[in-house]
């Protein structure tokens, strides 16, 4: 069979160390499952900090810890593990680990991106490890099956870093500044999708409606 034609593009712009996209992980898998025919995911990492080898200062350590909390209240079932602020020294610095995700979709296209990214969340979130470290992240791409010297490799060359450049600027060009965020656009109409972080079927519900109607009042120009 025949895959359906095109319709519609989806954006899904995040940072894989954005604890609001792990909150929200859940309802995005159940929303990307549940996609009506024709709709095609794009994804885009946001690029939250750039480099850094500076520690995190006390306060920064300290609102993130309550970002945390504040989400496992307004998410129930998240998790996250408190032992990483004692384990690590932790950065404010996620672009290696938005490099880490776009080297993997080089390397094994849309499924190796969602598995790097699963596995930067579960290894920040979980298992208190620091996805900030390049062999943090080299361990994780094997273990998801990715050749380790493969990935280095191209992780630390200029193509990724240029690659990283073009999608931030493209992910401002979309008018995205927070993460996670959904845009969705047809026949030249584009609408900024409100994120629900318990409801996937509200999400399924907005989509289907843009589909049916790009053209309605709520809809805003691409």
């Amino acid at each position: 069979m025949n895959p359906s034609p095109e319709t519609a593009r989806l954006h899904y712009v995040h940072d894989p160390m954005c604890s609001w996209c792990w909150g929200f992980r859940p309802v995005w898998d159940t929303v990307e499952h549940n996609l009506p025919d024709g709709v095609r995911v794009i994804r885009r990492v946001g690029g939250l900090a750039p480099d850094s080898d500076a520690p995190m200062p006390e306060e920064m350590r300290q609102g993130l810890q309550q970002t945390w909390r504040r989400i496992q209240q307004r998410i129930p079932g998240t998790e996250f593990n408190f032992d990483f602020w004692t384990r690590n020294t932790p950065r404010r610095s996620t672009w290696p680990a938005c490099r880490a995700v776009i080297a993997a979709r080089k390397l094994g296209g849309d499924a190796a991106d969602r598995a790097m990214t699963l596995g930067i969340q579960q290894a920040y979130y979980l298992q208190a490890r620091n996805p900030s470290d390049r062999d943090v992240l080299a361990d994780i791409a094997e273990a998801t099956g990715l050749d380790r010297m493969a990935f280095e490799s191209l992780m630390d060359g200029p193509e990724i870093h240029r690659l990283l450049a073009d999608e931030l600027a493209e992910v401002r060009a979309l008018g995205i500044d927070s993460f996670p965020s959904l845009r969705i656009e047809k026949d030249g109409r584009a609408v900024h999708l409100p994120i629900d972080y318990t409801d996937p079927g509200h999400l399924l519900h907005s989509i289907e409606a843009f589909l049916e109607h790009p053209y309605g009042q709520h809809v805003a120009s691409a």
